[in-house]
C-alpha cells in the first residue's frame, strides 16, 4: 500500500509543474476574461463598475456582430468541409505508387509550412489589379478582369476560403495519407471477395479507417478555423464594409482600437461558448457511434 502512494505521489509531482503552467496561462486568464465580459473595462479609464449582462445586451443587439458570428460560422463549415472533401481526393492520389510520388509528397506540405504572414502577402499580390496573375491569367483568357478581389464585395470572403484550403489541404492529404497506410490490406479484399465495389469499400473501409485521424483533424481545425485572426487580418482586415468581418478580428478592433475591453471580452466569451457547446455535441455524437 505504501509502494502505491509513492508511485501515486510521483506521477502528480510529474505533472504538477504542467498543471501550474496551464493553470497560470489558461485557466486563470480564461476566468478573467468572463469577469471582465460583466464590467465597463477602457483602456481609456483605469476604473472599471460592475455592469452585470450589459455587454452582453449590447452584443445581442449588435448588427456587426452577427454578421461577424455569421461569417466565423460559415468559413469555419466550409472550409473545413472543403478540406476533408479535398484531402481525401488529394490522399488518394498520392497513395498510388507512382514515378516521382516519394519527393512530391514532401513537397505539397510547402504551403502549410510557409508562415501565415507570407501566404497573406502572396495571395494579395496574386489579385492586385493590373500586376495580379489572377488578372493576368483572366484577361488571358478574354476574361475583362482588372479588379483587387480581396475588396470585391462578392468574391471577398470565398477568396478568404480559397486561401483556408490553398493552406490546410495538403496537411489533411498527409494526416489522411498515413491513415490510410495504416489500414490492413486484408480488409479491402476481404471487402472485394464480399461483392463490395470501389465506392462502397471506399466508405466501408478506407473512410471508417480513417475515423479516428478525422476526428482529430477535424476538432483541431474547428478550433484553429473559428479562432483564426491573422489570414483575415492580413489581407481584408474584415473589409469591405465588413465583408469578410469574423468574431476574432471584431474582438481585436473591439479590444485594440476602440479599447472596450469589457465589450471585447463579452465577444470572447460567446466564442468559447460556441466553440465548448460544439465540442460537447460532437463528443456526445462519437460516444452514442462508438456504442
Amino acid at each position: 500500500m505504501k509502494s502505491r502512494l509513492v508511485q501515486e505521489n510521483s506521477g502528480l509531482a510529474l505533472i504538477l509543474p504542467t498543471l501550474v503552467v496551464v493553470a497560470v496561462f489558461s485557466i486563470l486568464p480564461l476566468f478573467e476574461g468572463i469577469r471582465l465580459s460583466f464590467t465597463d473595462s477602457n483602456l481609456l479609464n483605469s476604473t472599471a463598475k460592475y455592469v452585470g449582462v450589459a455587454n452582453f445586451t449590447r452584443l445581442f443587439c449588435d448588427p456587426v456582430f452577427w454578421q461577424s458570428l455569421w461569417h466565423s460560422l460559415v468559413l469555419t463549415a466550409a472550409s473545413v468541409a472543403l478540406q476533408v472533401v479535398f484531402g481525401f481526393i488529394l490522399a488518394l492520389a498520392l497513395k498510388q505508387e507512382l514515378p516521382g510520388i516519394r519527393p512530391l509528397r514532401s513537397i505539397i506540405m510547402s504551403s502549410w509550412v510557409i508562415p501565415v504572414a507570407a501566404t497573406a502577402v502572396m495571395f494579395t499580390f496574386l489579385v492586385q489589379p493590373g500586376y495580379g496573375y489572377v488578372n493576368i491569367l483572366l484577361h488571358a483568357l478574354g476574361i475583362k478582369a482588372n479588379a483587387f478581389w480581396f475588396g470585391d464585395l462578392n468574391f471577398a470572403f470565398p477568396f478568404m476560403i480559397l486561401l483556408h484550403l490553398w493552406r490546410n489541404i495538403p496537411f489533411y492529404a498527409i494526416a489522411l495519407l498515413a491513415a490510410m497506410q495504416a489500414i490492413p490490406r486484408d480488409l479491402y479484399e476481404a471487402a472485394e471477395i464480399d461483392g463490395a465495389g470501389p465506392i462502397r469499400r471506399f466508405f466501408r473501409v478506407t473512410v471508417a479507417g480513417c475515423r479516428n485521424m478525422l476526428i482529430v483533424m477535424i476538432t483541431i481545425h474547428v478550433l484553429w478555423t473559428f479562432n483564426n485572426f491573422d489570414m483575415v487580418y492580413l489581407t481584408t482586415g474584415g473589409g469591405p464594409v465588413y465583408a469578410t468581418e469574423v468574431l476574432p478580428v471584431y474582438l481585436y478592433q473591439q479590444s485594440w482600437k476602440s479599447y472596450t475591453i469589457g465589450y471585447a471580452s463579452s465577444i470572447g466569451v460567446v466564442m468559447f461558448a460556441f466553440l465548448m457547446a460544439y465540442f460537447v455535441i460532437y463528443i456526445r455524437i462519437h460516444e452514442v457511434r462508438q456504442r
